[in-house]
């Protein structure tokens, strides 16, 4: 969840480090260092807060054309000035930075104060630079193969030392690490959204791998060889640069105050990004090629099961009422976090389905290589090329929904739904979904760009809705059935970016438990869709005014919902979505809860794009 950059060449590294990071503060910006490596040996700089205040700190004399950066999201010990990265052994002949989390930091830094070594973090990384200087190799590489071999858990590193002054040397196992290849020089970096400024061809290493880089070049090894006297033995591997086809604009916030409003107003376009190629009006289904599937393996599929974390679960709970209504398949979603520690049943009938806008999602990845272990196939949806989960899995579907920056996802989970609605029509085609339905829904899919953006354009009486829920502490989302979900993903954008407590329920369970919080200072936002439960739902908003709690309802025009609606009622704010298909209507609801959310932290003054606690890529478990 940290950012790390690197660079070798001829340019001054440091503001090259500097730029590097400011582009990957949403992935940590507790606090953030930068070392170079020059003439007169090792510098290194780093402080708790911002990339801007570390740059406003640089000493003067910090050059060096070799160097290392970090971005930090703490896990070990809080944000301050020492636990920054990089960390460095008590000569400052060696500086580490490092993504992940070592599992047995506390033994290793126990056995390195019993031999003397006075360990001034509260960090696991620390204990990297340590067992690195202590190494008798000849070689960096070996050092710090040596040093990996004593870690458990996971890592993206990148390491400069002061006797080896024409090199780094990266690795990974479990958070991702690009090589990018420039003229006469070498960047790496944990995200191209630090790369693509200068360079578009990049080598993603695979966990277990290692690499030595120079101005000239890279080569890669990997470490997981057999080990000799506890040294282990580097085989060269064969990776190689490619081109990728990305627009360095995108990784930039234009006119836009934040990423994410930038992102919100690009649904449309990246909706029709993922819809194009993939509709078959002819035959009402969808056309998803990827997924490495015929006819006759779709057909033998006999339950699904959706594996995501935060947003990516809520719209995983959203794909599976879509395929259990259209391909009439048993379909469940679940956390990807708690999957592997249950033990979890495999089938082999059962199709696996991974989602993560990063790829990277350390949580969802472990859950695939779970699921692959045990026999199972896996698919993912994912929206990063050649990401972790998108090289590990059997197919997939790319979102093609652009880089997304601002950490509460919005354009991608837009396209999860579609990428969901797709592969549950194609699904639905093999077995009982008739080819009117197929076209019905193809349809309905054609018109779901225009109508998001028909959503966006209420963007101004959406705000107005907004600065009355920021005032309340607390806040209901309710919905049910299809709605359920949606009312998850709202709750879940809402307190992520207002700090506002939030919380989703079944409308049905309301009378079970959450009704007695209901009071006019705890406003409830409710998912009533025109739909075969319209009637239950208005009937549950009146058990609500009836306790005097406030209610934002988000709705299609003509619902009628009787005095709560008119002068003096409990309806505090109607938000009216256009009409789709009944089954593609949530993501048509979702829309407004993203604005919603928006204005809310706008009106409170947070940082939209970087919400504390959290980051964008969730590489540690």
């Amino acid at each position: 969840m940290c950012g790390i950059v690197g660079y070798i060449g001829t340019q001054q590294a440091a503001p090259l480090l500097l730029e590097g990071l400011a582009r990957l503060e949403h992935r940590g910006y507790d606090s953030a260092g930068v070392a170079v490596l020059g003439g007169s040996g090792l510098k290194v700089a780093k402080r708790a807060g911002r990339v801007r205040e570390l740059a406003d700190g640089l000493p003067k004399r910090f050059g060096g054309r070799i160097g290392i950066g970090h971005t930090r999201w703490a896990t070990h010990g809080p944000a301050n000035d020492v636990n920054a990265h990089p960390h460095t052994d008590e000569a400052a002949r060696v500086a580490v930075v490092h993504n992940g989390i070592i599992d047995n930091a506390a033994a290793l830094r126990a056995e390195l104060a019993d031999d003397g070594i006075a360990l001034v973090s509260d960090t696991d990384t620390e204990v990297l630079a340590h067992l690195i200087a202590r190494s008798g190799a000849t070689t960096l590489e070996q050092r710090i193969a040596e040093a990996l071999a004593r870690v458990e858990g996971t890592y993206g590193i990148a390491v400069a030392h002061g006797d080896f002054p024409d090199r780094l040397v990266v690795a990974r196992n479990g958070s991702p690490l690009i090589i990018g290849v420039g003229d006469r020089e070498m960047h790496v970096a944990s995200d191209l959204a630090a790369l693509v400024r200068y360079t578009t061809t990049v080598a993603h290493l695979d966990d277990g791998e290692m690499a030595t880089i120079t101005a000239g070049g890279f080569t890669t090894y990997s470490l997981g060889g057999p080990q000799s006297a506890g040294h282990p033995e580097l085989t060269a591997t064969d990776r190689r640069a490619k081109e990728v086809d990305i627009d360095p604009a995108a990784y930039d916030a234009g006119e836009h105050d934040s990423f994410m409003h930038k992102e919100l107003l690009e649904q449309p376009a990246r909706a029709e990004a993922v819809l194009r190629g993939r509709l078959d009006d002819r035959f009402g289904t969808g056309h998803l090629g990827g997924l490495n599937l015929d006819a006759r393996e779709l057909r033998a599929i006999r339950r699904v099961k959706i594996l995501g974390c935060g947003s990516a679960y809520y719209v995983g709970q959203m794909g599976a009422s879509l395929l259990e209504e259209l391909a009439r398949i048993p379909a469940d979603a679940e956390p990807a976090s708690e999957f592997r520690y249950r033990n979890p049943i495999v089938e082999h009938d059962t199709l696996y389905v991974a989602v993560s806008q990063s790829g990277e999602t350390i949580d969802t990845l472990l859950a695939v290589q779970e699921v692959q272990r045990k026999g199972g196939r896996v698919i993912g949806l994912v929206n990063v090329v050649g990401s972790a989960i998108a090289r590990q899995v059997d197919g997939g579907i790319y979102l093609h929904a652009g880089p997304e920056v601002a950490v509460a996802s919005t354009k991608a989970l837009t396209n999860m739904f579609l990428a969901f609605a797709m592969l549950a029509v194609q699904l639905g085609r093999v077995r009982d979904l008739s080819i009117a339905d197929g076209r019905r829904l193809i349809a309905g899919l054609t018109r779901i760009p225009e109508q998001v953006d028909r959503v966006l354009a209420t963007e101004a009486e959406l705000a107005v809705i907004a600065k009355r829920l920021a005032e309340a502490e607390n806040l209901f989302f309710v919905g049910r059935v299809r709605g359920f979900p949606v009312a998850r993903e709202g709750a879940q954008k809402f307190k992520e970016i207002s700090y506002r407590h939030a919380e989703a329920y079944q409308t049905s369970e309301l009378k079970h438990g959450p009704l007695a919080l209901v009071s006019p200072d705890v406003p409830t936002v409710a998912i009533v869709p025109d739909d075969e439960l319209v009637e239950r739902n208005v009937a549950a908003l009146h058990e609500i005014a009836a306790r005097g709690g406030p209610l934002v309802v988000v709705t299609h025009a003509g619902v009628d919902l009787g005095d709560l609606d008119r002068p003096g009622g409990a309806v505090v704010g109607r938000i009216d979505v256009p009409r789709n298909e009944r089954e593609l209507d949530p993501i048509l609801l979702t829309i407004p809860l993203q604005l919603l959310a928006y204005h809310a932290a706008l009106e409170l003054g947070h940082d939209i794009d970087k919400p504390r606690n959290l980051a964008k890529s969730v590489t540690v478990e």
